[in-house]
């Protein structure tokens, strides 16, 4: 039986599941100044933070890092987060490009993203 990840999921990312490289982690509790960190107190270092926030995004977990502005949105120029420019947000409604919270619509802001964070340092 095919779930929601299977249909979805392109080819390299399937492999790379397939492949054991690919694996779930809880979300972290807060960002840090260097990457993550988890309620045990283990960290990541981590350059960029996708969120894949889906079609009726709820981003109330990352109200700790006060970045909603006017009307309750999270800021972006494009799809990075303006008050924390590691954070990139992944079908955020429409403001994120048109029609990205859809799967369709989505592509154009990831190819974006992902243009925008190989060219991090």
């Amino acid at each position: 039986m095919a779930s929601l990840g299977d249909i979805v999921a392109v080819p390299p990312v399937r492999a790379a599941r397939d492949a054991g490289l690919l694996t779930a982690q809880p979300m972290f509790a807060r960002l840090t100044a260097t990457g993550v960190r988890w309620a045990d107190g283990s960290r990541s270092d981590t350059d960029v933070v996708i969120w894949c926030t889906g079609f009726r995004p709820a981003p109330a977990h990352l109200a700790p890092l006060n970045l909603r502005g006017p009307r309750g949105r999270i800021p972006t120029d494009g799809t990075r987060a303006l008050g924390e420019p590691r954070l990139h947000l992944l079908g955020y409604g429409d403001w994120t490009g048109p029609a990205s919270a859809t799967l369709i619509g989505v592509g154009r802001p990831a190819r974006d993203a992902a243009r925008a964070i190989a060219q991090l340092p």
